[in-house]
């Protein structure tokens, strides 16, 4: 059957998104991963589909894909694309909320700059010598003064990330509360122009390591900036940030059909 789609970017994060409230779509692993090929299919970095919300808890519910056949419960970029397509679904701006495997998630348009803000699930820990929880999943935060050259990267995924893989950021002071970071994730197994959940959790180390305060502003691989909001914890030995919001751009590229 021919399935309409609209293919969006978040701080050229890719996704494909389809509408599958109605089309009854089941995709497969081997599907998710025609679709996000970038010979072979659309070309993406992941793909999300609207689904009815079972628990009837929120506006839709979501369906997340990443480009290697994996489903993934959250995704920082993602989400700020999909409350902008699914605003253009319901007709509105007003805030949407979606279910995830991460729990309900709400987003809104940002009046003065049409970006979009998106209030993360807070991370379930933090260490600072190895890995920021996520709900997107762990992300090793590695300080560098230059460059990230291949044998780094590989040190740093190899010696302080998950069993299960870990998305590898490295991150540069450019300033007070202004960061850079680049971002190599695991599902893509590269690197990524943007990584929504990857710039939080380097936010939140920072404001440990370096004193950083709310907002900070993050340089991202595409030349995009977002940015990261959030509670500051009330002592220096407590480490549970909330109300974390992640700010950018998300844009539709195109919109088209494809055979499924």
């Amino acid at each position: 059957m021919l399935v309409p789609f609209t293919k969006f970017n978040g701080a050229g994060n890719d996704f494909v998104l389809i509408d599958n409230r109605s089309l009854g779509l089941h995709l497969t692993s081997a599907q998710a991963i025609r679709l996000c090929d970038r010979q072979l299919g659309i070309g993406a970095d992941g793909l999300l589909l609207v689904v009815p919300c079972p628990s009837e808890s929120a506006d839709v519910a979501w369906e997340f894909w990443q480009c290697d056949g994996d489903t993934a419960s959250f995704c920082g970029n993602g989400s700020r694309c999909f409350v902008r397509f699914v605003q253009s679904l319901l007709g509105h701006t007003n805030p949407v909320t979606f279910e995830t495997g991460a729990g309900i998630v709400s987003g809104a348009l940002v009046a003065a700059t049409s970006d979009i803000a998106v209030l993360l699930p807070p991370p379930t820990a933090l260490s600072l010598h190895a890995t920021v929880h996520l709900a997107s999943g762990p992300h090793v935060v590695h300080s560098v003064n230059t460059g990230v050259t291949k044998k780094l990267r590989l040190h740093v995924v190899t010696t302080v990330a998950s069993p299960h893989g870990a998305n590898a950021n490295f991150v540069q002071v450019l300033g007070p509360n202004h960061l850079r970071v680049r971002t190599f994730e695991r599902g893509v197994e590269g690197e990524t122009l943007a990584c929504g959940s990857g710039v939080a959790a380097a936010a939140l180390v920072a404001a440990i390591v370096h004193g950083f305060t709310s907002p900070v502003k993050i340089d991202v691989r595409s030349g995009a900036t977002l940015g990261i909001q959030f509670a500051t914890p009330t002592s220096s030995q407590d480490q549970s940030f909330t109300n974390v919001l992640l700010i950018g751009p998300a844009e539709a590229t195109f919109s088209g059909t494809v055979e499924l």
